[in-house]
């Protein structure tokens, strides 16, 4: 009687699985195509220097503002997720306002350490780092939301992380360079304040019931509230604007890095509201492995030879993970 009983209720389950199988895939894509045209732009804004077109001055200079590109991105976002709120329908809104400040200040500051680590290490130095990130999302879950993890979900995250690692290995005596430890320290800020981030979120949303609309106007609000007034104290939007008015490309490579920002934000709430923080962040780890690609055929990174191993290794998590 007691197996007759269980079969509808698996059965059942398992039709709700497959109808969220289109869900996770369009989210999935929509993530991996908005990040990786983003991870461009950003290599691009941070990474490279600008030739002075003009010729008002001689030589190259890079742009040095993190934070002005990072309340570019903030403030098209706000726009866009302000528009779709008051056009479309949304339900009632519960959350106190002053909570979204919290993952906002968070969110701020990893996206600041992820562009000032670009200052000092490769692309791909930084996304080994990132790669990990999963390991904290998970010990920041225990903490914030009294999640628990099989010792089997922590194996395949050191998988994952391992395999990356060993893609994106680079050269022994690089390790002991004073810009690489810089730019590793500031990936270990992105990684604590950002596992903080998606975890917090996945509790309000929770908590609140808030819509991923909500969630977006909600943490860029407070995001561009931060970032606007250590701008404004240290005269940061005056010399964005100069340096726009001598290099005119920085502003076609700020508004891509903006647009496709917010359309990744877009996909980012939408997905830790349905998936939660955890396969949000397996989705960001595969879109990590393919911007490393992507940017080794841009800008000419090399790989090691033990880089197919790897990547094979790190999909072989993934496949363990699905099929558990």
């Amino acid at each position: 009687s007691d197996k007759v009983n269980s079969l509808p209720a698996d059965h059942s389950a398992e039709k709700t699985e497959l109808k969220k199988l289109p869900t996770l895939i369009f989210c999935s894509s929509g993530l991996v195509v908005s990040y990786l045209l983003w991870g461009i732009a950003q290599e691009r804004l941070v990474s490279y220097p600008y030739q002075n077109e003009d010729a008002i001055e001689e030589g190259a200079e890079r742009f040095k503002d993190s934070l002005f590109l990072e309340l570019s991105n903030r403030m098209l976002s706000f726009l866009a997720a302000l528009f779709v709120l008051l056009v479309t329908y949304q339900p009632s809104h519960k959350a106190p306002l002053y909570e979204y400040s919290y993952n906002s200040f968070t969110c701020l500051m990893s996206s600041w350490c992820q562009y000032e680590a670009l200052k000092y290490v490769s692309f791909p130095l930084q996304v080994l780092v990132k790669a990990s990130k999963i390991i904290p999302v998970m010990l920041m879950g225990r903490l914030v939301s009294k999640k628990s993890y099989s010792n089997f979900e922590y194996f395949t995250a050191v998988l994952m992380s391992l395999g990356l690692f060993m893609f994106i290995i680079v050269k022994r005596h690089s390790f002991l360079n004073l810009s690489v430890v810089s730019g590793s320290i500031l990936m270990v800020g992105y990684m604590g304040f950002d596992s903080f981030t998606s975890n917090w979120q996945s509790e309000m949303f929770k908590r609140y019931e808030p819509s991923h609309i909500h969630m977006m106007v909600g943490t860029n609000f407070f995001e561009i509230l931060f970032a606007s007034v250590t701008l404004l104290g240290r005269k940061g939007f005056e010399n964005a604007y100069n340096f726009s008015m001598r290099h005119p490309s920085f502003k076609v490579h700020l508004f891509g890095l903006a647009l496709t920002s917010a359309l990744g934000q877009f996909f980012i709430f939408y997905t830790i509201k349905l998936f939660g923080p955890v396969t949000f962040v397996i989705i960001m780890t595969v879109r990590q492995a393919l911007s490393v690609a992507i940017s080794c055929l841009v800008y000419g990174h090399t790989v090691h030879y033990l880089g197919i191993f790897g990547v094979l290794l790190f999909f072989f998590a993934i496949v363990l993970r699905m099929l558990r």
